[in-house]
């Protein structure tokens, strides 16, 4: 299979704009004869099916949630870039894209991380019209503060709900379009399987949470925005009920999923409490700003940490990243954590925590100030621990977050199945191998306001469309499987529970495919999800709940689909020997520790294609630097 990623030719500071142009469009009075099914409510998803019905397509948008307001994107706390330079501190669109192309130590497409740097002015000019209260300066300019991998100032926030504000902000704008009638708004649907027509995507099979009825949808494109999957590994920062099944079934069906092994554990999380815990809880990013990152120096020690000597403490980030210091990328963050709560300096339960201490910046600025920049962020953390952060250090470890892998889509956000598009993070984006942080609402935004209605429009414009019903053969064909699938699930009865196996795949993977790998705990990861899959297909319990509301066949289903990806991101890892951004090989990494990339052998994108009848097939799509000539990355 030939990989085209439709890229622009020439420069590439004028490649989208180029491009643009030379996209065809759709009469503004032709429109309504076109129907785009948008699978998602978080920003991406909204935002294109706001976006879209604004120009006069006719929307229908599917959400596992009872509101689109309940979608994951709330949960980024910290901020989103944008290169504005309101600090006059050195910022610029040049400087975002060089610092987005390296953070993800050159493993995306240059044009797509220019395209991504260009826009985010735009985003912030169309949020701030929706509504969405950002901080502001005494003046009335909009306040700008750090986040990692980058030097200067460029992150807009809403004080520590910067996700919730935009979401709150782009629904507003869909819940107008539905009361115009442009937009129907189908919650509480999870969706099963995709329907495609001689390879081309034509709808979604779904199934009703609270009737347990199966729908069939039928469009002339389909959106997917489901969100990532790092709740492959039980326990992420991401809410409970995020999953991976629409964008693996889109897998199954024909689209390629792109580096999976790209995953990032976030540095700033509130440690495991219980066992039985259902997810862990993300403090934002921005709070190592003023928080300084310390370890005792001498490992196994237990004091208090206020009984710990300044000359004690090992401020382990600043003394090993003079210049970036606490705010160095996430995978560096988190690596360097890791290494030091194994090597026994950790604190707290297991010696699983570091601390994150916020005593010089309340002396320096006063506790108003900082209550002002993260109030919010303190109050959740003492909800959750009991532990005041104003007279104590929090304590945080790294946890699963967000998932650069994806979907693989071309310049125009098109997957390996015409007219199915990926937006946000269920695509591969321009993250790379490590996301910078603030940077996943910028993509979904981009994606969702200005990249897909270009794009969606140029692609219906230019393809026939035969109208499908739910009499067709394709969709009946497809029905049918996911009833056989559900039936096959039921007559299992086995004796142990979805829940149960999925805590047991959580566990494996986060061991072997976590913050490092190697090729020996990688191997024994697939022998150990093998083993997991047959366990599923032998002792799976699936009570009847007498009821249509089931939710332990919605953890069965997605518990399915987790295994396969668990296994694919298990090959993915094995297969890259190298250590890039968040992917870090032990066999791959030079004398200080740091990742050695293996730019000669690995300098592409790795994109694998489902077969039903045998292990799957690993693609490459080329990576070229024009602009940019790779360098190690090194932020010392």
């Amino acid at each position: 299979m030939r990989l085209d990623p439709q890229l622009p030719t020439g420069p590439v500071a004028v490649a989208w704009s180029r491009r643009r142009q030379e996209l065809p469009l759709i009469a503004p009075a032709n429109r309504r004869q076109y129907r785009v099914l948008v699978v998602g409510s978080g920003l991406a998803g909204a935002s294109a099916a706001a976006s879209l019905a604004e120009q006069g397509y006719r929307v229908r948008l599917l959400t596992y949630h009872d509101s689109p307001r309940r979608a994951h994107s709330v949960a980024a706390q910290g901020g989103i870039n944008a290169a504005r330079n309101y600090q006059n501190d050195g910022d610029s669109v040049e400087r975002l894209f060089r610092d987005t192309v390296r953070g993800g130590d050159f493993r995306a497409r240059e044009a797509g991380c220019h395209r991504l740097a260009e826009i985010s002015g735009s985003i912030i000019d169309q949020c701030v019209a929706l509504g969405v209260p950002f901080a502001r300066e005494y003046g009335g300019t909009l306040s700008n503060r750090s986040f990692g991998g980058s030097q200067v100032s460029r992150t807009f926030y809403a004080r520590g709900q910067t996700g919730q504000q935009l979401l709150y902000g782009v629904v507003q704008a869909l819940l107008r379009q539905v009361e115009a009638g442009r937009v129907e708004l189908c919650p509480q649907r999870d969706l099963l399987d995709l329907i495609t027509l001689d390879g081309v995507a034509g709808g979604a099979i779904c199934r009703h949470r609270l009737s347990g009825a199966l729908e069939t949808h039928t469009a002339h494109a389909v959106l997917l925005a489901s969100g990532g999957y790092s709740n492959v590994f039980h326990r992420s920062t991401n809410a409970v009920r995020s999953n991976a099944s629409a964008l693996w079934r889109a897998h199954r069906r024909g689209a390629l999923m792109a580096n999976p092994c790209f995953t990032q554990i976030h540095p700033t999380c509130i440690p495991s409490g219980d066992p039985d815990q259902s997810k862990l809880t993300l403090m934002s990013e921005s709070l190592r700003n003023d928080g300084r990152v310390w370890l005792p120096r001498r490992p196994g020690d237990h004091r208090p940490p206020d009984q710990v000597p300044e000359a004690e403490r090992d401020y382990f980030l600043e003394r090993l990243y003079p210049s970036y210091g606490n705010m160095v990328p996430r995978d560096v963050a988190s690596r360097r954590a890791r290494e030091l709560c194994v090597a026994g300096h950790g604190v707290g339960p297991a010696g699983r925590s570091i601390y994150l201490d916020f005593d010089e910046a309340i002396e320096r600025e006063g506790r108003g100030v900082i209550e002002a920049r993260y109030g919010n962020l303190f109050s959740m953390y003492e909800r959750i621990t009991g532990a005041d952060p104003y007279r104590e250090p929090m304590r945080i470890y790294p946890a699963p977050h967000y998932t650069m892998g994806g979907l693989w889509v071309d310049y125009h956000l098109m997957s390996t199945i015409p007219g199915l598009f990926v937006l946000g993070e269920a695509n591969f984006s321009e993250h790379g191998a490590n996301r910078l942080g603030a940077s996943a609402l910028m993509q979904g935004l981009a994606d969702g306001l200005f990249i897909a209605p270009a794009t969606v429009p140029a692609w219906l414009a230019e393809h026939p469309h035969p109208e499908l019903d739910h009499q067709h053969p394709a969709c009946r064909e497809a029905v049918e499987g996911v009833r056989q699938r559900i039936a096959g699930l039921r007559a299992i009865a086995g004796r142990q529970t979805a829940e149960d196996l999925r805590r047991q795949l959580g566990a494996l993977l986060i061991e072997s495919c976590g913050i490092s790998r190697s090729a020996a705990g990688l191997r024994s990861g697939l022998e150990g999800v093998a083993a997991l899959r047959a366990s599923f297909n032998q002792e799976l319990l699936l009570p009847d709940p007498g009821t249509p509301l089931d939710p332990e066949l919605e953890k069965a289903l997605q518990l399915e689909d987790y295994l396969e990806l668990a296994e694919l991101m298990l090959r993915d890892a094995l297969a890259r020997e190298e250590s890039c951004g968040a992917h870090f090989r032990e066999e791959h990494q030079s004398e200080s520790g740091e990742a050695l990339r293996r730019d000669a052998e690995f300098s592409h994108i790795a994109a694998w294609e489902w077969r039903a009848d045998g292990a799957p097939m690993r693609h490459q799509e080329p990576l070229h630097f024009r602009a940019i000539s790779p360098t190690a990355r090194s932020y010392r």
